[in-house]
């Protein structure tokens, strides 16, 4: 069971690592395009909370044996404040309000569960209960939050600006860490993660559905241009008509 426990465990950290470089792809087009599109801020934000509470969790003097959830939080938490960062930078006025909003709270839950934890809950057992539970919540969350990604693409029937690969990672990190948190006989680990890893599941099926679906806008451009070319062919065809009468004449 234990060494069941630990090789999940290592698989976590590595499907977890995925799922926070995933991301790399989609920023490097946000970089190059210099807009964040309709791309949004609001996953990342969740992340980077769910990655401080989850990595406060895992210490020992909170909660043992958990070592492992501890050190990837902590890599993703870094990781999840550059994309912030970046998505700061880059979008509109509206949505860079809208995402410095949300980092004012991550940060000011994340100084507040921590302090709670060390001021008030002296003992082991109700720290653990406090910071799992606040892990778990904003786990269930952040899981949540791509939700409004696939309204998106139900109603555009586009998957454009949900990526495949932080569908897939989403996925597979859920499994594994549901599958740690049952054996770790952990709740706090089991719950969440067996949320995050239903979803995922949602966004593949829809990934699969929609993948090959231009959407309604890339569709309307492609039948305007269709209809350019017919009518520059219609026009070209008769002019052609005219020059021959002309010359019959």
């Amino acid at each position: 069971m234990e060494v069941a426990h630990l090789v999940f465990g290592i698989f976590g950290n590595v499907t977890a690592l995925f799922l926070f470089l995933s991301p790399i792809v989609t920023f490097w087009r946000i970089i190059r395009h210099k807009s964040t599109e309709d791309f949004s801020g609001i996953p990342y934000n969740m992340t980077l909370l769910n990655c401080f509470l989850s990595a406060w969790y895992g210490l020992p003097f909170v909660s043992p044996n958990n070592l492992l959830v501890s050190t990837i939080n902590g890599t993703g938490a870094v990781i999840e404040l550059v994309y912030v960062m970046i998505f700061i930078v880059y979008a509109s006025r509206k949505e860079r309000m809208k995402t410095l909003a949300f980092f004012t709270i991550v940060a000011t839950v994340s100084a507040m569960v921590a302090l709670f934890s060390l001021l008030i809950f002296h003992h082991g057992h109700g720290r653990q209960l406090f910071c799992g539970f606040a892990a778990a919540i904003f786990s269930v969350i952040m899981y949540g939050s791509p939700l409004s990604i696939m309204r998106l693409v139900i109603r555009t029937k586009s998957v454009e600006f949900m990526p495949f690969f932080l569908s897939l990672f989403s996925f597979l990190c859920g499994t594994s860490w549901f599958i740690f948190g049952l054996l770790g006989r952990d709740p706090f680990v089991t719950v969440p993660n067996g949320c995050g890893s239903a979803l995922g599941a949602v966004q593949l099926i829809l990934y699969a559905i929609y993948r090959n679906h231009k959407g309604a806008a890339a569709a309307a451009a492609a039948a305007a241009k269709e209809a350019e070319v017919e009518m520059n062919g219609n026009e070209k065809t008769s002019k052609e008509a005219q020059k021959s009468l002309n010359d019959q004449v």
